[in-house]
């Protein structure tokens, strides 16, 4: 079985700066994870990736604020997506 899309959108939110998110189911956990999804959710600004939520191999659950790297704790796509959105409202509210 191959990674099924679960969920692909973007979002605009002013003339200069986009949410893009993506949600993969997969087979097995990604290398570092210890649940079976894939996942990309970014903010970008003026053409910078200015927030990002991903569990690239190797590297398991975390998140990119500006130039700083994080663990982030995945419990369920849910949180996962409050998380995010929380952080998208954050940044809004700094610019």
């Amino acid at each position: 079985m191959d990674a099924e899309l679960l969920f692909r959108k973007r979002l605009g939110l002013s003339e200069t700066a986009f949410v893009e998110m993506a949600i993969w189911q997969v087979p097995k956990p990604v290398h570092g994870s210890a649940h079976r999804f894939k996942y990309r959710l970014a903010l970008v600004a003026e053409g910078v990736c200015v927030l990002r939520y991903n569990n690239e191999a190797g590297k398991g659950d975390h998140k990119h604020v500006g130039e700083r790297e994080a663990a982030y704790r995945f419990t369920d796509l849910d949180r996962l997506q409050t998380d995010f959105w929380q952080d998208v409202e954050n940044w809004r509210v700094k610019q």
